[in-house]
């Protein structure tokens, strides 16, 4: 279950923190919890505002709201891209407020992260741009190889596996992100307005991956504003507006 904390605790959807879940204390039956979590940035720009929120090990959730509300800020927070400026950041125990250097490093390669513009390597093949990030972690030519299929197959492009980006679709191409950010095995995915360059088909089929990523037991927040796309799947929602989270009835 998603739990969204806010200032109002008349509100239906609220559940006000308990002893378990007050900043500073891990639930470890929870993925991500961020605990009174704001970012202002330098000019003032208050981009998240007293943010609180718990996602479980194994769940899906839809982050959802318009063009500068805060969604791509909140998901940097939890791969550490960028920091907080109050609040603390928990994805997988760790406190990512906390981590620099190697331990970054290192929680990083535990994320899997797709982005709305794909960010491919124009001149490397589908299978040099799935494997570059295993490539970087030290894996062995055989580990890459036994990863690397699988991965393929699941996005369906084991059969365009030497072929470049160029010579692919926009959804094709969005499925090798998805392979790129699955092939280490992560326990989370964050996809940050995953189907905002593609048509409504190749938007559900891509939908549809993280939903067999997430009927394997990991944990997927897809930021979006797709309103159809959210309606047509049984997810929780949660929106962000000017900054603050709310649960969407």
């Amino acid at each position: 279950m998603v739990v969204l904390t806010t200032q109002k605790p008349t509100d239906k959807f609220v559940l006000t923190q308990n002893s378990e879940t007050k900043q500073h204390n891990r639930n470890i039956a929870a993925m991500v919890q961020l605990c009174s979590v704001s970012k202002t940035y330098t000019n003032g720009c208050h981009a998240l505002v007293n943010i609180n929120l718990e996602v479980k090990k194994g769940e899906f959730l839809f982050l959802t709201g318009p063009s500068g509300s805060g969604k791509s800020t909140l998901l940097k927070l939890l791969y550490g891209d960028e920091l907080p400026t109050q609040g603390d950041v928990i994805v997988n125990e760790s406190n990512v407020t906390a981590l620099r250097g190697d331990r970054l490093s290192f929680f990083r390669r535990r994320i899997g992260v797709v982005f709305q513009d794909y960010k491919l390597i124009p001149r490397r093949t589908v299978a040099e741009n799935v494997s570059v990030v295993l490539k970087a972690q030290g894996y062995t030519r055989k580990e890459i190889q036994r990863r690397l299929e699988p991965s393929l197959k699941l996005v369906g492009l084991y059969s365009k596996a030497d072929c470049f980006p160029e010579h692919l679709s926009g959804g094709e191409q969005q499925r090798v992100g998805i392979a790129r950010a699955i092939v280490g095995t992560p326990p989370i995915i964050l996809a940050d307005e995953p189907t905002g360059n593609l048509d409504p088909e190749n938007s559900w089929q891509v939908i549809q991956m993280f939903q067999k990523l997430n009927s394997f037991g990991v944990t997927v927040i897809v930021t979006t504003h797709d309103e159809q796309l959210v309606r047509r799947c049984n997810h929780p929602v949660a929106q962000i507006q000017d900054g603050r989270l709310s649960r969407k009835s």
